[in-house]
């Protein structure tokens, strides 16, 4: 007996997947439950638990692959010898089949069992995404590569299988994968194998000839001029779809308003020396958060979406606050659900664990689904200020800037005060100039004095 499993529906909306690598090889006996395949979205990368046990029989796709929401990605049986089908057996119903799995129901079945696989431009030429992404490419061989010798790249079709932080890794250090001889499981490339390719370029750079000009390298990351094509999808592409659609949706105003924060980061140094709250890692983000959920009380519109097939305006009676992160497969915006209800301490703690999730790559599609508004820290990277554009579906966006310590006008003489600059874009349909400012005075007049959250509820 037999069982198929059948990518799902991941909870997003997406037509596919890409997979990154298989936790699991022919042969092998799994548990229920049991992590399977780790698989990227444009949302996250996620890793599939097994909706069987027994043991695997066939892997219908190799790492690289994109795969078709419905199509099967792998069978399973059980110990028992199986009954041979006969080969004029009846084809299968072509009349779609949901199958109930472990996130939600599969698409129709395909008439392939096969993934697509996404067709590269040829030449450096443009590429036509409709057309590509419905093409099926067979895979090229791809020989191993002995003692790192030069390779020719033009006969290197597919992605090198690696995991996400080792292709991380490589990028850091400048190295093209598709050079390195992969020495774990069926190729797979190690952080091993990536640095001893540098140690040995390294070594070889002073004394080895120059290498023969690649004339043309159809197919890969490189063209003549030493320019690099990177393919669009994944997080990227998500991000870029939704950045267009948000620029040319909605009518985006950017207001700015620079703070004295002296009195919140006193606060703040009050606090870490307190041993009582020194564990709770409250930070400037923590403050200007709670002060965003205050804010948002008096000027309910920047909390709020345009609902345009409804020819309605939601607003919401909670705030999702989401966070932009930027993390190694590019930018995600989890959100902290019910942060308005939040104290300051929880609040803190809240983003620090966002924060780390999305460091690890772990965030998942349910964390970044049904935020209301957001707030993008350009402090982290040292930056003053910037014009950030909407999360799609959200009203506003606050770019928090760093905290710099500035000569101020003070109790009437010039003075050395810490300050920061809010950069408040918003939807000009929701909210109109005097409530952007009216939001952004109240965030600033509670990081000036933080005793005035008092005064708001």
């Amino acid at each position: 007996m037999t069982e198929d499993f059948r990518l799902p529906d991941l909870g997003e909306g997406l037509p596919d997947a890409e997979l990154v690598q298989w936790l699991v090889k022919e042969g092998d006996t799994v548990a229920l439950n049991q992590s399977i395949a780790e698989v990227e979205t444009a949302k996250a990368s996620i890793e599939l638990p097994s909706p069987h046990a027994g043991v695997v029989k066939t892997l219908h796709a190799r790492p690289g692959d994109v795969i078709a929401v419905g199509s099967v990605i792998i069978t399973f049986g059980d110990d028992a010898a199986e009954e041979p089908v006969a080969e004029d057996a009846p084809a299968a119903s072509a009349e779609a089949v949901r199958t109930p799995n472990l996130v939600g129901y599969g698409a129709e079945t395909r008439a392939s069992g096969r993934p697509q696989r996404r067709a590269r431009a040829a030449g450096g030429g443009r590429r036509d995404t409709a057309v590509l992404d419905a093409a099926v490419l067979e895979a090229a061989p791809h020989d191993a590569i002995p003692d790192f010798a030069p390779v020719d790249v033009a006969a290197v079709r597919e992605r090198p299988r690696s995991t996400p932080p080792v292709r991380a890794h490589a990028k850091q250090l400048g190295i093209d994968l598709a050079l390195v001889e992969g020495t774990g499981q069926d190729g797979l490339i190690t952080r091993e194998d990536v640095d001893a390719f540098a140690a040995h370029a390294g070594l070889a750079e002073a004394a080895a000839p120059a290498q023969p000009e690649i004339e043309h390298v159809p197919d890969s990351l490189f063209e003549a001029g030493g320019a690099t094509r990177i393919p669009i999808r994944g997080v990227r592409r998500h991000t870029a779809d939704a950045m267009v659609r948000s620029a040319f949706t909605a009518p985006h105003v950017t207001s700015f308003h620079t703070v004295d924060v002296t009195k919140t980061m006193e606060l703040l140094a009050g606090l870490k020396a307190d041993k009582a709250y020194a564990d709770m890692r409250i930070g400037p983000l923590a403050v200007v958060a709670k002060a965003v959920c205050l804010a948002l009380t008096r000027t309910p519109m920047l909390n709020s979406s345009w609902d345009e097939e409804a020819g309605e305006i939601v607003q919401y009676g909670y705030v999702n606050l989401g966070i932009a992160a930027a993390t190694e497969r590019g930018l995600v915006v989890p959100n902290v659900p019910g942060a308005d209800r939040m104290t300051l301490a929880q609040l803190a703690g809240a983003l620090g664990e966002l924060a780390r999730v999305a460091r690890e790559g772990r965030t998942t599609p349910a964390q970044m689904m049904g935020g209301t508004f957001t707030i993008t820290n350009f402090g982290a990277l040292g930056i003053e200020a910037g014009t950030p554009i909407l999360n799609p579906g959200e009203a506003g966006i606050l770019g928090v800037g760093a905290v710099q310590r500035r000569p101020w006008e003070f109790q009437g003489e010039v003075a050395l005060r810490d300050v920061m600059t809010l950069s408040l874009s918003f939807d000009h349909r929701l909210a109109d100039g005097a409530e952007g400012a009216r939001f952004l005075r109240d965030v600033g007049d509670i990081l000036q004095e933080p005793g005035r959250a008092l005064l708001f509820g």
